[in-house]
């Protein structure tokens, strides 16, 4: 099984804290579907035994682009690659890009699952945050693709913005409740260098949320969607049972991934490959036959780390025994030396051989992570 993730890298308009690659500019985007279209279909090859179950379109804003279009780049991978029948299929988008109309229409593309980017449900974050969408358009949007047929819809969340109380984020958290969508992916905002967000905090003109609130606030979030019937599954995501993003747990669980456009990863298990963050350059590259990606070959350390990156934030963990049987001693020493560390402040459980990171252990999980890597080579 494996994936396919393009990457749409445009926006109307920029967020303040998004670091993401991506334009405003459009102006590109005719000869960058065509980008695309030869790309997929030049790398179809690096798949060619391989059933795809996962397609993700990302951005950027995968939403700005018109049916037709997301049509053209759907029926490339059909003819391409052998695409698996029940394959999960799914679309980032804004809010104020969907009507009913538009819904409809994805639903009878093929796309089965949305994720909306609503990020909050109060007027003045989304307004901090420079989101074009309204907290009423994101309501709607919701319940506009459920009338289309949509029965697997995630929405992200913010929590830890500036000045934000417990009492507004757990409104948040329960109108999404109240809303009845299938998945909810929810972040500690993170300023990332070259942000609006980054720049005014160094200013002075935002102030960071203490950690002791957001940790309230993520304390909140798992209590309230547990009990609305949620599974947490992995530490920042959370579906009703069983609704699992399919494409997003193929990378927590080191499957084959390809990622087509700009700036986007691809993973074949023993290599990672990245594409030039530059439309400019892509095109050129793609256009002229030209090198437009890199790739790295992977040595033992950085599928260790990378194993245990990607396996500790998940409810399935690690199991020791692949570790022991799939790296040398001296990261398995080094595996049980941290695990022996963290299963005695409590921070990690241990069921029958899979390691896991434990409730108390989610709000200090990158800690944790860091910690169980290994920097140097063994």
């Amino acid at each position: 099984m494996a994936g396919i993730y393009i990457h749409i890298p445009f926006c109307r308009k920029r967020c303040h804290y998004c670091d993401f690659f991506k334009s405003t500019d459009l102006s590109q985007k005719a000869r960058l579907l065509e980008g695309l279209k030869k790309e997929l279909q030049s790398r179809a090859p690096e798949l060619v035994s391989e059933e795809i179950n996962t397609i993700y379109f990302g951005g950027g804003t995968p939403s700005v682009l018109l049916i037709d279009e997301l049509k053209d780049l759907l029926n490339i991978i059909y003819q391409n690659y052998q695409v698996a029948e029940n394959t999960e299929i799914t679309l980032e988008a804004n809010p104020d890009d969907l009507s009913q109309a538009i819904l409809s229409a994805l639903k009878q593309t093929g796309f089965n699952r949305l994720s909306m980017g609503v990020q909050s449900f109060s007027e003045a974050d989304l307004k901090l945050m420079n989101r074009r969408h309204g907290v009423m358009q994101a309501v709607q949007s919701v319940k506009w693709a459920k009338k289309a047929g949509f029965s697997n819809i995630s929405i992200d969340l913010i929590y830890g913005l500036p000045n934000q109380t417990i009492e507004e984020w757990e409104r948040n958290v329960r109108i999404a409740v109240e809303l009845d969508v299938q998945h909810v992916s929810a972040y500690n905002l993170t300023y990332h260098e070259g942000t609006v967000f980054y720049d005014q905090l160094k200013k002075g003109v935002l102030k960071e949320l203490p950690d002791e609130l957001s940790l309230q606030q993520f304390e909140m979030l798992v209590k309230i969607l547990k009990e609305a019937g949620f599974e947490h599954y992995e530490i920042s995501n959370f579906c009703k049972p069983g609704l699992y993003s399919q494409h997003n747990s193929s990378y927590w669980k080191s499957r084959k991934y390809l990622g087509i456009g700009p700036s986007a990863h691809s993973y074949d298990l023993a290599s990672r490959r990245w594409n030039v963050s530059s439309i400019s350059k892509y095109l050129e590259g793609l256009e002229n036959d030209q090198p437009y990606f890199e790739t790295e070959i992977l040595t033992e350390q950085d599928r260790y780390n990378d194993f245990i990156i990607t396996g500790l934030r998940t409810v399935w963990g690690i199991s020791e025994e692949y570790i022991q049987a799939t790296f040398s001693s001296e990261y398995f020493n080094h595996f049980l030396k941290m695990k022996a560390k963290y299963l005695q402040s409590g921070h990690l459980l241990c069921n029958s051989g899979t390691v896991s990171i434990s409730p108390e252990g989610l709000f200090i999980s990158d800690k944790i992570m860091a910690d169980f890597m290994v920097v140097e080579s063994c």
